[in-house]
């Protein structure tokens, strides 16, 4: 059942890692197992979420999967949707050229609230950059987010150990 509630708080946009490791690692499981695990399950959101845009989007905008060009959908969507991505792309362009999927790495990497891979991926579907790249940078972000939260869970767990005598284990 642990396992099932890391994973679960592995998925969710808000928790994400900063939620299942630190919850695997609170409930006995070991850092070298909560880590992999947390990461592997994070890192499917990537693909989910990618999959779940490409889909809703063009369902939302009107476009078949034969053809390239917009027919029915929603024309409200479409004309926010043409409005906000071209204001994102004109503000971000700049960097996006200059980091590009590495952006995504870092911006990924950085174990914060709205800087997870939801976002990340989000970001980068919105921002036109590959599917590919896009995977991959995410996939990398979570791998590096998971090594921060694990070194910070085991820095305080073993801190907290100090003061007060616990059943958790690093």
């Amino acid at each position: 059942m642990i396992y099932l509630w890391t994973a679960i708080l592995s998925l969710l946009p808000i928790s994400e890692l900063r939620g299942g490791i630190p919850y695997a690692m609170a409930n006995s499981i070991p850092w070298y197992l909560a880590w992999p695990f947390a990461a592997a399950v994070n890192a499917m959101v990537a693909p989910l979420c990618w999959l779940f845009l490409s889909t809703v989007h063009r369902l939302f905008y009107g476009v078949s999967a034969k053809s390239s060009e917009a027919s029915g959908g929603f024309g409200w969507y479409r004309s926010i949707f043409d409005r906000f991505v071209e204001r994102s792309r004109e503000k971000l362009r700049s960097g996006v050229e200059k980091w590009g999927a590495f952006g995504i790495t870092l911006f990924v990497a950085i174990p914060l609230p709205i800087t997870g891979a939801w976002t990340g991926t989000l970001g980068a579907w919105v921002l036109g950059l590959s599917k590919k790249k896009t995977l991959f940078a995410v996939m990398l972000g979570v791998i590096i987010a998971g090594a921060i939260v694990t070194t910070v869970m085991l820095l305080g767990l073993t801190a907290f150990q100090i003061f007060v005598k616990t059943g958790i284990s690093p």
